[in-house]
Parts: C-alpha cells; structure tokens; sequence
C-alpha cells in the first residue's frame, strides 16, 4: 500500500484539501507527486544518522512525532511552521522545497503555489504517520476529525494498522483485552 493511500484512509488528504479549498482528487495528485521527495529526504536522514533508524525516530519525535498528523486531521488550521521545520530537516533549504513544488507542478499539472503550501501539511503528515508506526509517540490516538467509526484503532488492535515488518511484528493482542471501535 502506498503512503498515500495510507494518509488517504486515515482522512490526511480530505483534510488537507479542506483546508487548501481544493478537491480531494488535487489533494490526492499533489500527495503522490510530493510524496516521493519527502520520503526520498526521511530515507537520506535515516541513512546519515549513525544510528540509522532510530536516529531517524529520535528526529521525528524532536520534530514533533504523531502530533504532526494530529495537527493536520484537527478542525482547526494547520500551524505549517511545524512542517517548514520538517522540511528544513529532509531537504536542508528553501531552495529544495521550491523545485520539489515545481517538479511536483510539472508531475501533476497542478499549480506550483498549491504545491508550495501543501508541502509542509504533506511533510507533517507523513513525519506524523511514520513517528506513530515507529512509536515514537506513546500517546498517539486517532484523531478527532475522523468521522466515528472509521478511525484507525492506535492502540493494540492490530487490525487497523498496516502490517509490520516480519522482524518487528508483535504478538496479537488478546481479543478479551481490547475492543477496537472501528
């Protein structure tokens, strides 16, 4: 599954075109076009941390953790600094983010400035997503936008989370233990 049906499921992409005025289906062409980039710049973190991946999890939770993906599905708008911060930790510069929008414009046929503010929402998104899967945040719970019923379940259900890796993969939870509400 794709990070951006992933964000796309969880209502990242509905909320952000909400907040943007734009369609889902713009939301969702800018997301795929973007995506690439953002996770291209958390894969070049990962691998300059020395400890690879749990530098790269230690940056996430500095940077915010869960409560990146939190703030974009929230009612109320977006504090983008939070995900210029992010950017400015992947990509290093302004200058990045600009042709990252451009190229993305020349992907998706969108207009360059909506590409602009939808990257830092994006950036926070994704940084949020991957500080929950990674644990990085313990307090992570599904967000209050989601409509009910349809959130995914943070806590020990394990239904609702995309699978683990084999290396990392946890033992079910008990099914007398936690009931999901989704």
């Amino acid at each position: 599954m794709q990070i951006t049906d992933i964000l796309a499921q969880m209502g990242g992409l509905q909320s952000m075109a909400q907040e943007l005025g734009v369609s889902e289906t713009q939301a969702a062409s800018g997301a795929a076009a973007l995506a690439p980039a953002i996770l291209g710049g958390f894969k070049k973190q990962a691998q300059s941390q020395p400890a690879g991946l749990e530098g790269l999890s230690g940056l996430l939770g500095q940077l915010g953790g869960g409560s990146l993906l939190d703030e974009v599905l929230a009612p109320q708008p977006t504090n983008v600094s939070r995900g210029n911060d992010v950017l400015g930790q992947i990509f290093g510069s302004k200058d990045v983010s600009r042709a990252v929008a451009q190229n993305a414009a020349s992907q998706s046929g969108l207009d360059p400035t909506l590409l602009k503010e939808m990257l830092p929402m994006l950036a926070m998104l994704v940084a949020g997503y991957m500080a929950k899967q990674r644990g990085t945040d313990a307090t992570a719970q599904p967000s209050p936008r989601r409509p009910a019923g349809s959130a995914p379940c943070w806590g020990a259900c394990s239904e609702a989370r995309p699978p683990a890796p084999a290396a990392r993969r946890r033992a079910p939870p008990r099914r007398d233990s936690h009931r999901c509400s989704t």
